[in-house]
Formats: C-alpha cells, sequence, structure tokens
C-alpha cells in the first residue's frame, strides 16, 4: 500500500508562484512513476505531467515551460514548481503513484486570483 500526502497549494496572484510537494509511503519511492494531476470545478481531472523512475519528464500543452516537475528519492517526495500562473491554473492538484496499480493523493487547492 502507498500512502500520499500532497502539501504546498493555496492562493497566488496571476503570475506568481507556488511549488507542490507530495510525499510517498515506501521503502521502493524510486520505482514509482509519478505524476501531478488536477481537477477545476465543473471538469474532469486532466493529466499535468509525469516523472518516471528513471526521471524521464513529460507535460501536458496547457503547463508546458511554466511547471516543472521532479522528485527526490532520498525523501520519498515529488514537487511541482509553478511559475507564472494562471487563473485558468485554479483547480485540486492531485498526486498519482504507478507501481503494479495506481494510487492517489487526497489533493490540494491551487487558486490564482487578483
Amino acid at each position: 500500500q502507498v500512502q500520499l500526502v500532497e502539501s504546498g497549494g493555496g492562493l497566488v496572484q496571476p503570475g506568481g508562484s507556488l511549488r507542490l510537494s507530495c510525499a510517498a509511503s515506501g521503502s521502493i519511492f524510486s520505482r514509482y512513476v509519478m505524476g501531478w494531476y488536477r481537477q477545476a470545478p465543473a471538469k474532469q481531472r486532466e493529466w499535468v505531467a509525469t516523472i518516471t523512475n528513471y526521471s524521464t519528464t513529460t507535460y501536458s500543452d496547457s503547463v508546458k515551460g511554466r511547471f516543472t516537475i521532479s522528485r527526490d528519492n532520498a525523501k520519498n517526495t515529488m514537487y511541482l514548481q509553478m511559475n507564472s500562473l494562471k487563473p485558468e491554473d485554479t483547480a485540486v492538484y492531485y498526486c498519482k503513484a504507478i507501481y503494479l496499480r495506481a494510487y492517489w493523493g487526497q489533493g490540494t487547492q491551487v487558486t490564482v486570483s487578483s
């Protein structure tokens, strides 16, 4: 069983930055494929970014060039650095781990508003 806990969300003005964290349980974090997803009100959950167990990264077109996904295997933690935030980035952000099956965190709210 893998437990995931997100943190770092909050209220930020357009153009601002936030860094989200996802702390994972387990002794084989380095083997997990990790990802960030988000869900805005009245919309379906959408994929944001992925980092593989080899630290290969991919991004959705909507965040490419603004967001950076990373991981620290020594700390069992994944990050999402979000820069140049826009109101349309407002959503609940979820982290996901894949190892034999998928695991989800409980989410953290990000609100971009002036």
